[in-house]
């Protein structure tokens, strides 16, 4: 079986944010797959998408604070500055943790680790909605 569908999430602020939930709310078709992957893809070029830690909420702002300084802002060599002083990091950093994580699904719900969500890694201070494509592919 081959399923895709587009989930678009609600703006949220510049950060890092679980969505597994969200993800598995607004995709039922999950529980029709006993074994298989769910491929999921962000459809924009100043966000990403990760997998880590999905207990201690100080690991998403470690998260913040290392990308922060590993991609400073307003740097003398950035030539893409006209949407803001946030916008090229974005991009470095979304070409750094990248657009698409791959999730092994097992008995109808995502087979990830004890400790592992999926994240949005939201690189804008004024982002919008954001669109995923979830592509679901097993029996």
């Amino acid at each position: 079986m081959w399923f895709q569908k587009e989930i678009r999430l609600p703006a949220v602020k510049r950060g890092f944010h679980l969505i597994t939930d969200l993800i598995t709310a607004n995709l039922p078709e999950l529980e029709e797959i006993n074994i298989g992957l769910a491929h999921i893809f962000i459809k924009h070029t100043s966000a990403s998408l990760t997998i880590n830690e999905n207990a201690d909420p100080t690991v998403r702002q470690d998260f913040e604070s290392h990308f922060n300084h590993m991609v400073p802002e307003n740097q003398p060599y950035y030539r893409h500055t006209l949407e803001g002083s946030d916008d090229m990091p974005a991009h470095l950093k979304a070409a750094i943790l990248g657009t698409s994580v791959t999730v092994p699904v097992k008995n109808g719900d995502f087979n990830l680790g004890t400790w592992q969500g999926i994240y949005l890694c939201e690189h804008r201070n004024n982002a919008t909605k954001r669109t995923l494509v979830v592509t679901l592919q097993g029996e």
